[in-house]
């Protein structure tokens, strides 16, 4: 079988591809986002009717020499494959049943023996095959996903026959910046025969409800403790660091907030905090490593809220565990607090936690709200990984440019920015089914499975 591997921008680019090259009647394989754009795997439909064709005639050949089939040499065929597997399948499951219903007997080894004995042969049998059989049980196993990916394709596109409106929901929050997983979900579980307005409120009550958020900024600005933000180069730490103290000293004044820099790396970046800290008032305590910050937690032990500004670097970076291991070995309890760059890709804020998360993570802040054509990728991995939203900043303006998080604004805002930014990325109709067909693996599924829809 003759499998293509087609690369573009987006989807679209990428079936366009597909389509001038191997027909309207391409089988799509799958269809994933990569690095910079989508890949789709396909091939002709008329390869997979020459490889029906081929099986046919070997299977006819097999009826007719059965005997000489069994003492031949050759490569063994796709069907003689799948015969064995299911012989020793069924092998393997009447010696489960005699085991079973025989402990006793197995014990002295009088009867399942020679029943485990035949299929322990049958097995070793078929390991001891040329590697063209691990070939072929690869094309089968390759065959199974080809066909859940055909039959979702085709239930969405029954989907779109029966209800016009999921499609159209779908194609917003996809168009929102939501995950293709999230978004099926979504529409999945959505009710049936509900307009467009009933089934849009529906979508925004589920996920402002999955979305958590703090209740108030009591949680920092009242009841304290030590906060320290985290999160790659260039995600405004240092700014929202300035922001949250700023916060504190308008509501509480000078003498009970300390402040801390690791940023020892970035030409200047301790001296950026320090210039905030002069405008509030407040000392900004440099350190370089696990021992420095020790000694100046406990320097500002009697403070009441404690504001740590880390040193950016890339989620692929080393640093990311020792910085991560610094701030877990203090004396302290340190509440890490994670910033995600609204402009980034779904693929990018998902790989961002994912490295950020050594020993937990208290929360997030989505910072650069201001730049983000959408926002329903910083949205969906928030609620794909369960964390807690403390603030979102959209601006550079001290202290002005951060607000708490509101789960229902955030949303609304999410859907409304789709109408309006994105229309020429939204995905045709036609479209939709294919990139449905591929889209929940294990791990997504049982992110999802914890969706609440209560």
């Amino acid at each position: 079988m003759n499998i293509k591997r087609f690369f573009g921008k987006n989807s679209r680019e990428a079936l366009s591809y597909v389509r001038k090259e191997l027909g309207e009647d391409a089988v799509i394989l799958s269809n994933r986002a990569m690095n910079g754009g989508n890949e789709i795997m396909a091939f002709k439909e008329q390869d997979m009717k020459n490889m029906v064709a081929r099986e046919d005639n070997q299977r006819h050949a097999i009826s007719q020499n059965q005997q000489q089939t069994n003492d031949s040499n050759d490569p063994p065929t796709l069907l003689s494959l799948l015969q064995k597997k299911n012989l020793a399948q069924a092998a393997v499951a009447d010696a489960e049943k005699v085991s079973a219903s025989n402990t006793e007997l197995v014990e002295n080894k009088t009867i399942a023996k020679p029943a485990v004995a035949s299929v322990l042969l049958l097995n070793k049998e078929t390991s001891q095959q040329n590697p063209q059989m691990t070939e072929m049980l690869n094309e089968i196993r390759n065959m199974r996903s080809v066909i859940e990916s055909q039959l979702t394709t085709i239930s969405w596109g029954n989907i779109q026959q029966r209800d016009p409106i999921k499609s159209q929901i779908l194609n917003t929050l996809l168009s929102a910046g939501f995950s293709a997983s999230l978004s099926r979900q979504l529409v999945e579980k959505m009710p049936e025969n509900l307009g467009t307005d009933k089934a849009t409120t529906w979508i925004k009550s589920i996920l402002a409800k999955n979305l958590d958020t703090i209740q108030s900024e009591a949680e920092i600005l009242d009841k304290g403790g030590i906060f320290a933000l985290i999160g790659p180069t260039g995600v405004g730490k240092t700014t929202t660091t300035a922001k949250l103290a700023a916060r504190y000293v308008m509501k509480h004044g000078t003498q009970n907030i300390g402040l801390i820099t690791t940023d020892a790396y970035r030409i200047g970046g301790h001296e950026q905090l320090r210039i905030y800290g002069k405008i509030l008032g407040v000392m900004v305590h440099a350190v370089k490593d696990e021992a420095d910050l020790k000694i100046a937690l406990n320097e500002l032990k009697n403070k009441h809220t404690i504001l740590i500004d880390t040193v950016g670097v890339s989620q692929r970076d080393r640093m990311v565990a020792e910085q991560i291991a610094m701030l877990s070995n203090s004396n302290s309890y340190i509440k890490k607090l994670l910033c995600l760059n609204a402009t980034s890709t779904g693929e990018t804020l998902a790989d961002v936690i994912r490295a950020y998360k050594g020993k937990g993570l208290d929360g997030c802040i989505i910072t650069k709200l201001d730049e983000a054509a959408t926002i329903g990728n910083a949205l969906d991995v928030t609620i794909r990984e369960k964390l807690k939203l403390y603030y979102v900043a959209n601006g550079q303006r001290v202290p002005e440019d951060i607000h708490l998080a509101n789960r229902q604004y955030l949303v609304q805002l999410a859907l409304k920015m789709s109408s309006a930014n994105n229309r020429p990325f939204k995905f045709l109709n036609e479209e939709l089914p294919f990139i449905m067909g591929n889209t929940v693996n294990a791990a997504n599924a049982a992110q999802l499975s914890e969706i609440n829809y209560g």
